[in-house]
């Protein structure tokens, strides 16, 4: 009885399957890759902070350095910081750090669910996510990540749409491209909800 409880040693696998199952590893230079563009990304986030405490400081090179970044093309380029451009870059900071929760997710979720496991149970800065992360989970969260990074750049649009000079078919184009994101990822939850659904009740069955 004692024996029967002990843990089993997994089953051995035969040549090609394990050359197959052992494919999955070369999915780690891709992640190795993500956390590189993760570092890029600080980069550019503390380059954009410094420049926005610079021209706040009265820098004139942070200040024509930020009127480059967020000024629309054919709108008038104002003299001073006001708050309409602290808004933008305040905006666009956050957009970075959306993008690099986005590049996290993918990251850690995706080595987790098709590379190995990592081994995190009990850690006490385990993401409460990871702990019931699998595909299905990855893409619903993935696609409202994406959601929110698309509901910054539309906001931005928003702010500059009176700089626009008539062209209100980028501001409808966005907002139509938003709408469609926001449809995708309902469409995603709810089926990953039926999928849930479903296979609770095939379990209970059995």
């Amino acid at each position: 009885m004692a024996d029967r409880d002990l843990p089993q040693p997994p089953a051995k696998l035969a040549p090609l399957p394990a050359f197959i199952f052992m494919s999955r590893w070369l999915q780690l230079p891709l992640y190795l890759g993500l956390i590189l563009a993760q570092c890029v990304y600080v980069f550019h986030f503390w380059v954009e902070l410094k420049d926005l405490i610079g021209a706040a400081l009265g820098s004139d090179a942070a200040l024509e350095h930020i009127f480059q970044a967020v000024a629309v093309p054919g709108a008038e380029v104002p003299n001073k910081l006001n708050e309409t451009t602290i808004m933008l870059v305040v905006l666009g900071l956050i957009d970075v750090v959306m993008i690099s929760n986005l590049l996290i997710m993918v990251i850690v979720g995706g080595y987790e669910t098709f590379v190995s496991r990592m081994g995190l149970d009990g850690h006490p800065d385990q993401p409460e996510w990871l702990s019931h992360v699998n595909a299905s989970v990855l893409k619903t969260k993935l696609a409202m990540a994406i959601v929110g990074i698309s509901s910054i750049h539309l906001l931005k649009t928003f702010i500059n749409a009176s700089s626009c000079n008539g062209k209100m078919d980028v501001v409808v184009a966005q907002t139509a491209i938003h709408i469609v994101f926001l449809l995708s990822t309902i469409a995603i939850a709810y089926t990953d909800h039926l999928m849930t659904k479903t296979q609770a009740i095939t379990t209970k069955h059995h």
